[in-house]
């Protein structure tokens, strides 16, 4: 098995883990020179790609590629099909397996209401139009190969070294309050296996990869707060409170979002709720990296 990882970053190296094991051939892409060193340490066979061009390495590397993951964002367009274009055949030739990284932002706003993978998407941002394209694109080129192309649809991913507690540490936590707002949430190592279970079991087709426990998210913040002894920030109204556009945009979308589908096909999550993964992480002190 050789698992190509493009754009290992947080999630991709949480996937690569997940895979690691005798056997199996590991590689990641990078667009920078100094990360390279980082995913070489982790196991991980890296390379650079801008985004623009395959160079010859990359191509040699693909030739024997099984199982590719690509959680590199679209922009305007998927960097990775657009230069595949009609050669996936011949770039991949042992393609058995593909793993697309996407976000549960595809649906757009449905006010809180629970969704599943059937409900129609109505995406709000550019960004989740642009993500919805490369979904398209990822399930075509996996029916014209003939392999099972797998689109996971991620939530808000957290754990070691990106959570509320790493917020609150560096004061950077806010306590927005914005009336019936929920999120969705996912665990990074939940990323990963949940990934090798689906290319394990040679499963293709939309999967949404989140926890059982949508919430309101300063309730995150507060309960982080608890565990770590300290105080949270006060309240601030979301009506009020500066935002970036993009931080502004993640709040015009609520729903509370259904992992019935996996759960169904015999996935298991490690951390299916934020209460007892921050418990995790701060009685293991794994929180800070």
């Amino acid at each position: 098995m050789h698992v190509m990882i493009f754009g290992c970053g947080y999630s991709g190296t949480a996937i690569a883990r997940a895979f690691a094991g005798d056997g199996v051939r590991i590689s990641g892409t990078t667009r920078s020179a100094e990360k390279m060193d980082a995913l070489g340490q982790a196991g991980i066979e890296a390379y650079l790609f801008d985004g623009e061009t395959l160079d010859e390495g990359l191509i040699q590397a693909l030739a024997d590629v099984t199982h590719l993951v690509q959680s590199i964002a679209p922009g305007k367009a998927d960097p990775l099909l657009r230069l595949l274009g009609e050669d996936s055949a011949s770039l991949l030739p042992s393609l058995e397996w593909i793993g697309y990284l996407s976000t549960v932002g595809v649906y757009g706003d449905h006010k809180g209401a629970w969704i599943d993978e059937e409900t129609p998407c109505v995406p709000v941002s550019a960004r989740s139009k642009e993500r919805l394209e490369a979904e398209a694109g990822w399930l075509a080129t996996g029916r014209q190969r003939g392999v099972p192309a797998a689109v996971l649809r991620l939530s808000g991913i957290y754990g070691p070294g990106r959570n509320a507690f790493c917020n609150l540490e560096k004061g950077t936590a806010r306590r927005l309050i914005k009336k019936d707002q929920v999120f969705n949430r996912i665990r990074v190592e939940d990323i990963g296996a949940a990934t090798r279970f689906l290319s394990d079991h040679s499963l293709g087709g939309l999967y949404n990869i989140t926890d059982n426990r949508p919430g309101p998210p300063q309730d995150v913040i507060v309960e982080a707060a608890r565990l770590m002894g300290v105080e949270p920030p006060p309240e601030q109204a979301f009506e009020t409170a500066e935002l970036t556009p993009m931080a502004r945009s993640f709040y015009g979308e609520n729903k509370r979002v259904s992992n019935a589908k996996l759960k169904a096909a015999g996935f298991e999550f490690s951390f299916p709720d934020y209460p007892m993964s921050l418990a995790q992480l701060w009685q293991g002190g794994r929180w800070r990296s």
